[in-house]
């Protein structure tokens, strides 16, 4: 084990899907990963599973246009082996995709979230640079509405200085109506809260 609470000892490759026929058997507990696109969902999904490529990152809005999945077996400190999967959903709000591919994207997201046996938590990403955008707003209380539990993650907090990191979390808690202390600022490139992340994607 390395010097981190939880450390993932294997992550690979799964499946991709755009409808409901073409996801994996639900085997093991689902995490979903959604945010606007270009938000870092790829690079928070290659920092928890401690592999560099495993999702490729573009610097390209939009290129993820399907479900993706991938197994991941994480060890904690006392030895024991966790096995889940994680879902890297299409981004939203990418302004230059045509009313037909949001469509489209729309429904295959709703069909999954609603429908999706396993699915154990969605993981939401901001930007903590950014703060919350309109589809943010919006986005957030549906899925908390469609009764899954709802993990928010503000992302790139090391483009922020050190003393501004907590106010802007509370910021974001304050417009997404979430309570003190629930958003986890975190950092790809720092490493910063993966233990907290994987604390809370495991759960109790």
């Amino acid at each position: 084990m390395s010097g981190n609470l939880f450390n993932a000892i294997s992550a690979e490759f799964k499946t991709t899907a755009v409808e409901m026929k073409g996801w994996p058997k639900p085997d093991r507990p689902e995490i979903a990963f959604a945010g606007r696109s270009n938000v870092g969902k790829s690079s928070m999904i290659n920092a928890l599973c401690k592999r560099k490529k495993l999702v490729r990152v573009s610097n390209t809005p939009g290129r993820t246009r399907t479900l993706n999945f991938f197994d991941v077996t994480v060890e904690d400190k006392s030895g024991k082996r966790h096995e889940v999967r994680f879902c890297d959903l299409p981004g939203y709000g990418f302004a230059k995709a045509s009313k037909a591919d949001r469509a489209d994207w729309g429904k295959m997201i709703e069909s999954y979230v609603k429908g999706r046996e396993g699915l154990r938590a969605m993981v939401c990403i901001v930007d903590a640079e950014v703060g919350p955008t309109p589809d943010d707003v919006d986005v957030i209380p549906w899925l908390i509405k469609a009764g899954r539990p709802v993990i928010v993650v503000a992302t790139k907090v090391d483009r922020l200085p050190k003393h501004k990191r907590i106010p802007r979390l509370q910021e974001i808690e304050k417009k997404l109506e979430m309570g003190k202390g629930e958003a986890i600022g975190f950092s790809s490139t720092e490493g910063l809260n993966l233990d907290v992340l994987w604390a809370r994607i495991l759960g109790p």
